[in-house]
């Protein structure tokens, strides 16, 4: 989730897809109104199965610059 409605979406985006580790990578991305403007990014996000789960992700994303919040969703296996 943005800090707020006025963050380029595109240039946070771009800072998640930076911060993530090593041989994580996004597989798209989708983005949701949510309220008065605001836009939650929903990044689909591939990490190895020696990674340890979605915990590195995810400390990763709440560091960047521009993130209010970051929630697991849903996790799969590939």
């Amino acid at each position: 989730m943005p800090s707020s409605p006025e963050i380029d979406l595109d240039a946070l985006q771009e800072r998640l897809e930076s911060a993530l580790p090593e041989g994580a990578k996004i597989n798209g991305v989708e983005r949701e109104e949510v309220a008065f403007g605001l836009v939650a990014l929903y990044p689909t996000v591939i990490v190895p199965d020696d990674s340890g789960g979605t915990e590195t992700v995810e400390e990763s994303f709440t560091d960047v610059e521009g993130v209010e919040s970051v929630g697991v969703e849903n996790v799969g296996r590939i």
